[in-house]
């Protein structure tokens, strides 16, 4: 994946749902080059990006590794964005759990755990609404809204673990919207699930 720094990529429409910086949609190597670039010591990427991809923090309060001073300062400049659990249906049948995400600008969007013989597998979306236009989809009836950020794909699996208690190994990109439509974000959420600083998903899952 491309290297450039997260600050000269566009996550779609992130800019009109964020005022300030995404940081849950860098990547290790873009966060220290941000931090950097912000006068920051470097060696805080790592520490920063444990606590959103291990710890789940939501808040950077949470980072308590981290100086008051420095926690501060990421809290004026940079946005740690959390999905909220509207709901969760629950089959009696294999025990699939279904959720309802909504996202920080009120859209909601849905995320499926399936439980295999091989572990748990996670279908999430990668837009809100769709506009390809297949007859045989729901998703498709309202049309494209706006794709999701590398943030808001990685939360559904993120919560989605840590509210079942069950550990994600493989994904699919078969939920809400068309994952090629939305393909830059999507390379990016694959290098942020894949990085052993983080989920550490093998990219053959």
């Amino acid at each position: 994946p491309d290297s450039t720094p997260a600050t000269a990529f566009s996550f779609s429409n992130a800019e009109s749902i964020m005022k300030k910086i995404d940081i849950k949609s860098f990547t290790l190597e873009e966060l220290t080059h941000e931090l950097k670039e912000q006068g920051l010591a470097g060696f805080r990427a790592r520490q920063i990006y444990q606590w959103i991809h291990e710890k789940l923090a939501d808040s950077f309060d949470d980072m308590t590794n981290l100086s008051k001073e420095l926690r501060k300062t990421l809290s004026e400049t940079y946005e740690l964005i959390t999905l909220q659990i509207v709901d969760v249906r629950i089959s009696e049948v294999d025990q699939t759990r279904k959720y309802l995400f909504q996202l920080p600008d009120g859209h909601v969007i849905e995320s499926v755990l399936m439980k295999y013989q091989y572990g748990y597998s996670i279908c999430i979306s990668s837009q809100v609404g769709c506009r390809m236009g297949c007859a045989f989809c729901a998703s498709t009836l309202g049309g494209k809204v706006r794709d999701l950020t590398p943030a808001e794909m990685l939360d559904q699996v993120l919560f989605t673990q840590m509210d079942s208690g069950a550990p994600v190994s493989n994904i699919v990109l078969m939920g809400i919207g068309e994952p090629l439509d939305n393909f830059d974000t999507v390379l990016r959420f694959l290098e942020l699930v894949n990085h052993p600083d983080g989920l550490n998903i093998g990219m053959r899952h």
